[in-house]
């Protein structure tokens, strides 16, 4: 069986790609940061025994205040609570504000749950109502288009 010569398909010949330096990248260099340490000397520090220093003129020696951190003013209508395991203060609002969220909140659960029963009541007394003012309405709207046999009926 010869299938004859084997298809000749297009070639296209495609330009060489151009010649591009090779990039130069230079390695990282890491700075690493470095300080001088400063000496601090101790608070407690007093000259040794026998040794008497002189008066600095026209100056008095500063004497260190001592680092404690100030708390911010404690607002009239905010109690603290210190907790014993962690010995830290809480915030607690004052009693006067907490007596009125917890009769608010009161107060809007029993309206909504009043509400909620007297329309499931109000439901269940209308429903058969309805229904039937309903019925009455379709029986008189089928009667008053039945005898009407001149064309169809009206929508």
């Amino acid at each position: 069986m010869d299938l004859g010569e084997p298809p000749k398909l297009p070639y296209m010949a495609m330009p060489e790609p151009l010649a591009l330096p090779v990039p130069i990248l230079e390695v990282p260099d890491a700075h690493v940061p470095s300080y001088k340490p400063i000496v601090v000397p101790p608070s407690s520090l007093r000259a040794p025994p026998g040794v008497k220093g002189k008066p600095l003129e026209g100056q008095q020696p500063n004497k260190p205040k001592p680092n404690t951190p100030t708390t911010p003013p404690k607002a009239p209508e905010v109690d603290y609570v210190t907790v014993p395991l962690i010995d830290k203060e809480v915030p607690i609002p004052s009693q006067e504000i907490l007596v009125t969220a917890v009769s608010t909140a009161t107060v809007s659960v029993a309206a909504t749950l009043t509400a909620t029963a007297v329309f499931k009541h109000l439901v269940s007394i209308a429903k058969p109502i309805i229904k039937t003012a309903w019925t009455k309405i379709t029986k008189k709207k089928d009667s008053s288009s039945s005898s009407s046999s001149s064309g169809p009926p009206d929508s």
